[in-house]
């Protein structure tokens, strides 16, 4: 029968077989070939092996993003992070135990600010080096309840209840914008220079959202359910918010809403609904921690979320809190300070770590 020329684009499928139905080129012996499907093959063409390596086996030590094709299983594969597995790590505790502040930034280079110490609102900044914290630049306000967006040379902090403050990795500037609805208890996400602000309390519950260009608040579209006490992430194009407190029954939160730049729309449920949580992440890999539940108390439970539904951690928070803040990614978060119980203030900082393994990939 001698060799058959078909293709390989868009026919890989879920069990890493080769699918030889449609569209294939690229030279394929005709005896892996059986009922127009293909249980086998030998080769990839060159525009694809070019830039996929072909291995007999796994390679011993891959990072995150690396992708080759399995000559003796037939898988092609990619080097990821594995959710939900991962687990919380004790980190540098803060210097000054808080609770309701903001933070932001990255693991190893978090900034958190504002806060209440227990005796008064702070205007406290530090910074972390993913050991340590350090004292930064005092914010301009003291205040707490407030959000937060950027990474530590380039931080927003915005409301309680509308100043606007940007940070330059010592010291904040006053912005002359401030937010059109003024508010406490409220969700941010995005950069210093493209920052989103949604929800909170005004009062009453908001659905508001503003959006920053670097100089000026602008309306954007509404959420879909007023709420305080929010937590959110992504950016200001593609946002995510979660949980909070609301004027339904029971009024503690399981609702998440993406925001594509215009409008809100609802999407995939928390398992565990609260307010006073925190979050780290992408509107497509996020990770929520903590938070107050529906039975009034504080919880360590984690979630992820992979752009359509969450899924429950077997890893909580060692100490389970509310009013926390959070920085970073669903595969490397901080969860900073909080509250574990009514009237103490903590200076908790725990360091989240996804386990990485290699995946199979599906090509639709």
């Amino acid at each position: 029968m001698g060799s058959i020329t078909r293709g390989i684009a868009n026919n890989i499928l879920g069990n890493g077989a080769v699918d030889g139905t449609d569209a294939l080129s690229g030279t394929i012996p005709a005896n892996n070939i059986a009922n127009a499907s293909l249980s086998n093959l030998t080769a990839f063409p060159p525009s694809v092996s070019a830039g996929i390596p072909q291995v007999a086996s796994d390679p011993p030590s891959p990072t995150e993003g690396d992708v080759w094709y399995n000559t003796t299983t037939y898988k092609l594969k990619v080097r990821g992070a594995s959710v939900p597995a991962g687990s919380w790590a004790s980190g540098g505790s803060l210097n000054t135990a808080r609770r309701v502040l903001a933070g932001t930034g990255t693991q190893t280079a978090g900034l958190t600010m504002g806060g209440y110490d227990g005796t008064a609102t702070t205007n406290i900044t530090e910074e972390y080096d993913g050991t340590s914290w350090t004292a930064g630049g005092n914010l301009n306000t003291a205040r707490s309840a407030l959000a937060a967006a950027g990474i530590q040379t380039a931080a927003l902090a915005f409301g309680s209840p509308n100043a606007t403050e940007a940070y330059n990795g010592s010291s904040w500037t006053t912005s002359p914008a401030t937010l059109n609805v003024g508010r406490n208890y409220l969700g941010g996400a995005g950069i210093q220079t493209a920052a989103l602000a949604f929800g909170g309390d005004e009062p009453p519950y908001s659905t508001s959202t503003e959006e920053y260009d670097g100089s000026t608040w602008t309306a954007g579209g509404n959420l879909n359910t007023a709420r305080e006490q929010i937590a959110g992430c992504g950016t200001q194009t593609a946002g995510l918010a979660f949980g909070g407190n609301s004027a339904g029954s029971p009024p503690t939160e399981d609702a998440t809403e993406e925001y594509n730049g215009t409008s809100w729309t609802n999407s995939g449920n928390l398992n565990t609904a609260r307010r006073f949580l925190s979050g780290a992440g992408t509107q497509t890999s996020a990770l929520t921690f903590g938070g107050n539940n529906s039975g009034g108390s504080a919880t360590g439970a984690t979630e992820i979320y992979n752009g359509t539904s969450w899924t429950t951690s077997p890893s909580s928070l060692a100490t389970a809190r509310e009013q926390l803040a959070g920085a970073g990614s669903a595969t490397s978060a901080l969860a900073i300070g909080g509250q574990p119980s009514p009237g103490v203030e903590s200076s908790a900082t725990e360091e989240w770590a996804a386990a990485e393994a290699n995946q199979n990939v599906t090509l639709t």
